[in-house]
């Protein structure tokens, strides 16, 4: 899959603050930018499963079609 989000970083006195623009919900920190950025992906997996979770039980049954879908900018 061939999706890009932006990353956006905030320094602050205890490090950095770390958002995805395109995710909302997708929010840490880090007390480095390094940690920031680790943090930062394992938020927006988190983001994405929580949301598969909560699409799934809100579709209980429903009839409903699930596939793949892949995104190229």
């Amino acid at each position: 899959m061939d999706l890009e989000c932006t990353a956006v970083f905030q320094k602050v006195p205890e490090g950095y603050i770390a958002s995805i623009e395109e995710f909302p919900g997708a929010n840490t920190q880090g007390a480095s930018l390094e940690e920031a950025r680790t943090n930062l992906r394992e938020a927006v997996a988190l983001v994405v499963e929580a949301n598969r979770i909560l699409a799934r039980e809100d579709a209980a049954g429903s009839a409903v079609i699930r596939e793949p879908l892949s995104v190229t900018a």
